[in-house]
């Protein structure tokens, strides 16, 4: 197998795990192993917090990434008056532009018809002159002028030809020992390439039915395709209160062909079938953008009857490298970059922390594995050696992560990253009661 296993959590891995084949003596097995712990974009948040309320301190001294730009003081703000009880602002910048996107490709268009209203999309953020809010945007789609939208996460440059952002901003985050993320040490590192952004021209602005012409296009409803329940549910908030904000900013400066833009709120439970079932009821109700799905796998799952019932998905937060390759029809995007991005800003964590031999413990499904792939590949191009890079995985069912913890302790390793959800908090305590952690959290 090498230094890639896969291994489901058991009692019977646990038992091969004891009988030590690792490198761990009985002497040491006692001893505290301390690590370097390691996170992505789906556990580097305060809101994890509520998972250990049992176990203040655990995640202290734990870092790493995530898609995010410094945010100004004043949008900040606007989304508290969305949601007051937010405790970090995890792709909100990305579900807002989500929701831009799709209303100026809508008025661009000149219809809301969700095949049509896809072929602008792109071009909304790369062609003609730039302007940064709704009200400017909108103005000139409406005067028939090419323009290229900048708005909170898409700063840099637009959208590739593939309809995901050619750049992006990475924050490196750190816990403190009230298990929340301490600001006052984020950096920003800027990642991809703005001459990757799409250079197609724009399709040509048609004319407005003239008044009294005949029924006017229906109105614009958008679906929030994301978790208020399941192992996500915990990093939503934020691009709730986004995606809702940028609809009160849309109709703030007129809406979409004269009429409000509707928000139909939903939830994908990170959960195919969940999800699945919240796209019926959005077709039924004639949705004909949906925002979401917050995980890379429902979405991955939820493209093809997307693309079937010929709507608009734009993902504010998946990121596996395999949803470039899904066939879309042409009408799923994202505002959220690529893996490729995120495991090059891992690894440059990683490797100036002088880190020699990593654990990598990720879920079983297309965002685990596919960043756990990513990392290694950037990690030995980086110049560490392939076998000090061990590989493990879990199913994205497990409850009960002992053994796992066993095997990092027979690993030895100096460094421990978690690709996983909520269940990242029973990760850390199962390290922890096999006395493995930061130094912080061990209390050295």
């Amino acid at each position: 197998m090498g230094s890639s296993t896969r291994m489901v959590v058991a009692l019977g891995a646990v038992a091969a795990i004891a009988a030590g084949c690792g490198t761990t003596s009985a002497a040491d097995a006692g001893r505290p192993l301390v690590v370097r712990l390691y996170g992505s974009d789906a556990n580097m948040s305060s809101s994890l917090k509520d998972k250990l309320t049992d176990a203040p301190g655990l995640l202290a001294g734990m870092t790493g990434t995530s898609p995010l730009l410094e945010l100004s003081e004043a949008f900040q703000q606007r989304l508290r008056g969305v949601d007051p009880t937010l405790a970090d602002y995890g792709y909100a910048a990305e579900a807002y532009d989500a929701v831009m996107l799709a209303a100026l490709a809508a008025e661009s268009a000149r219809t809301t018809v969700p095949t049509t209203v896809a072929k602008y999309v792109v071009a909304a953020s790369t062609s003609g002159a730039v302007c940064e809010s709704a009200a400017a945007c909108l103005q000139l789609a409406k005067a028939g002028k090419d323009f290229a939208y900048r708005g909170v996460s898409m700063r840099r440059s637009g959208l590739n030809d593939k309809g995901e952002p050619s750049s992006a901003s990475y924050g490196t985050l750190h816990f403190g020992r009230d298990n929340t993320i301490n600001t006052n040490l984020t950096e920003y590192i800027g990642a991809g390439d703005e001459s990757l952004a799409s250079t197609a021209p724009a399709p040509p602005f048609t004319a407005y039915p003239a008044p009294g012409a005949g029924k006017r296009p229906p109105a614009l409803k958008v679906g929030g395709l994301m978790p208020h329940t399941g192992r996500l549910a915990f990093r939503s908030p934020p691009r709730f209160a986004a995606a809702k904000l940028a609809v009160a900013d849309v109709n703030a400066a007129g809406g979409v062909l004269g009429q409000p833009v509707e928000w139909v709120d939903g939830d994908d439970g990170t959960d195919p079938f969940v999800a699945a079932a919240t796209v019926d009821r959005f077709v039924n109700l004639g949705v004909q953008v949906i925002i979401g799905a917050s995980s890379s796998s429902v979405t991955k799952a939820v493209i093809p009857k997307i693309a079937a019932a010929g709507r608009i998905l734009i993902s504010p937060s998946s990121t596996s490298d395999e949803l470039s390759a899904v066939p879309d029809n042409g009408l799923f995007f994202r505002t959220a970059p690529a893996d490729t991005l995120q495991a090059r800003a891992l690894t440059d964590v990683i490797m100036r922390d002088g880190m020699r031999k990593v654990t990598i413990l990720a879920r079983e499904d297309a965002y685990g594995l596919g960043l756990q792939k990513n990392v290694k590949a950037n990690l030995v191009a980086s110049g560490m050696p392939e076998a000090a890079v061990d590989l493990v995985t879990y199913s994205t069912s497990s409850e009960n992560f002992s053994g796992l913890a066993a095997r990092v302790r027979s690993n030895a390793p100096d460094a421990v990253l978690i690709l996983g959800y909520d269940e990242t908090a029973l990760i850390v305590k199962a390290l922890y009661a096999q006395k493995i952690g930061t130094a912080a959290a061990l209390g050295l």
